[in-house]
């Protein structure tokens, strides 16, 4: 096949004609840009952006718009070589922005999310570590001052590329419409954030129980704050559960929590002996306060048991009060049975009124050796 040959148009688009050559150089091109795509997401570029200490979501953003961007540039230089002018600097249909000023943008936003990023953590790695402040503070500070940065050069970045805020007035009041009803959660779960970076009704590392979820903050981002419970189980939580919902703050202002536990002992037991070995089991438990002292009451004089409190305090084990609670059942339990106390259950009497109930006794014996049979 000649060269000539090669040249001769197949077909037509758009008045432009089209070759086997050019086809060629098309399909070349578009599986050039699949494999740089598939490339930009491979293992080996995230490592080498981790290397610069970039958070790993940020990393999935930065490298899905890459591969993104790469096979629209290979995809567009695909369609020029194959006879088909596409012009970089010409605007597109319906758009007033170029392709040169589309990739100029995205690769503007990234740099602004990732300013953004890095302004968050230089604050609140570096620069507040010694002023002084509460450490929740400095996360509150950090926070508020990554989320201007990010919003200030959005705008800056828009105004820069060609888009101007000032006429896109009318379109801004059909979206707060929307806003209003379709994107209102989001808005407001914004807000809510924004509170409780503010007013601080939780910060990092309080135990907090809201909406069913119990466990440690870990993270207060815009929309969303994340909790870890006992199980290592990651709970994402709306900023809104926080605003219109109780929340119980193990650890707010002071770590101090006071723990009781219920005991039942049956009639008949000594009590004096029985609240000598409830405060010995307070005292001997090293998560247990000195001040205050564990103490005893006696809450009633049950159905079946005298029904006694053990109350102690401890600053630790509010961040894992199941643990806390059953090593100090466990210690009651040894305690009462090397002194003789019987823990109560369930009992009820039984009057006749008429007739005669024959009883008799079997020896010990016996019963275990019918048992055994």
């Amino acid at each position: 096949m000649s060269f000539s040959l090669l040249e001769r148009p197949l077909f037509q688009i758009g008045g432009n004609y089209v070759s086997f050559l050019g086809l060629i150089a098309f399909t070349a091109l578009l599986t050039a840009g699949l494999i740089t795509a598939r490339a930009l997401q491979s293992g080996i570029v995230r490592r080498f952006f981790s290397r610069f200490k970039i958070d790993n979501n940020f990393i999935a953003i930065v490298t899905t718009i890459l591969s993104l961007s790469a096979l629209v540039f290979f995809t567009v230089s695909a369609i020029n070589a194959a006879g088909v002018p596409l012009p970089w600097n010409a605007p597109l249909p319906g758009v007033s922005l170029s392709l040169i000023q589309i990739f100029l943008l995205i690769a503007l936003l990234i740099a602004v999310f990732w300013i953004s990023s890095r302004t968050k953590r230089f604050l609140f790695s570096r620069f507040l570590v010694h002023s002084g402040l509460d450490r929740a503070l400095q996360y509150a500070i950090s926070q508020i001052v990554s989320n201007v940065v990010l919003v200030v050069g959005i705008f800056i970045v828009l105004e820069n590329t060609g888009i101007h805020l000032g006429a896109l007035t009318v379109f801004a009041g059909a979206v707060g419409v929307g806003v209003g009803f379709g994107l209102q959660n989001i808005a407001s779960n914004f807000i809510s954030g924004l509170v409780i970076l503010a007013e601080r009704p939780i910060t990092l590392g309080d135990r907090v129980e809201v909406a069913g979820i119990t466990g440690q903050v870990q993270q207060i981002r815009a929309r969303s704050t994340v909790i870890r419970t006992n199980d290592n189980i990651t709970m994402i939580v709306p900023n809104t559960k926080f605003i219109d919902s109780p929340v119980t703050n193990w650890t707010y202002g002071d770590p101090r929590v006071r723990f009781r536990i219920p005991v039942g002992v049956a009639y008949g037991s000594d009590i004096g002996k029985v609240r000598e070995a409830l405060l010995a089991v307070g005292r001997e438990n090293r998560q247990t306060l000195k001040d205050p002292a564990p103490s005893v009451f006696l809450n009633k004089f049950g159905d079946n048991s005298i029904d006694l409190e053990l109350v102690v305090w401890s600053s630790e084990m509010s961040y894992r009060p199941s643990r806390y609670r059953s090593d100090l059942n466990f210690a009651i339990e040894e305690k009462f049975r090397e002194a003789g106390v019987e823990i109560a259950f369930p009992q009820r009497d039984l009057h006749i009124r008429s007739g005669v109930l024959k009883v008799e006794t079997v020896p010990a014996q016996d019963r275990r050796a019918g048992g055994a049979s």
